[in-house]
């Protein structure tokens, strides 16, 4: 059975890894991209789904241990 504190620790865990990781990759495509490296692009774009993926491998994670 999933507890409460795993369920809170879940949401604490994506959302700090979540923003970090796409924080990164935004913050570092921008800066290439700004500087006129257009391979910055690859970085840029895909920040956000990638933190999204990342909560996502969190939580299903923890569904395995449900059951």
């Amino acid at each position: 059975m999933v507890t409460r504190e795993e369920i809170l620790v879940l949401g604490l865990t994506a959302g700090v890894v979540g923003s970090l990781v796409g924080g990164m990759m935004l913050g570092i495509g921008m800066g290439l991209v700004v500087n006129g490296q257009h391979l910055g692009w690859l970085l840029l774009l895909p920040g956000a789904p990638v933190s999204g993926a990342l909560g996502y491998m969190l939580a299903r994670k923890l569904t395995r241990r449900m059951g």
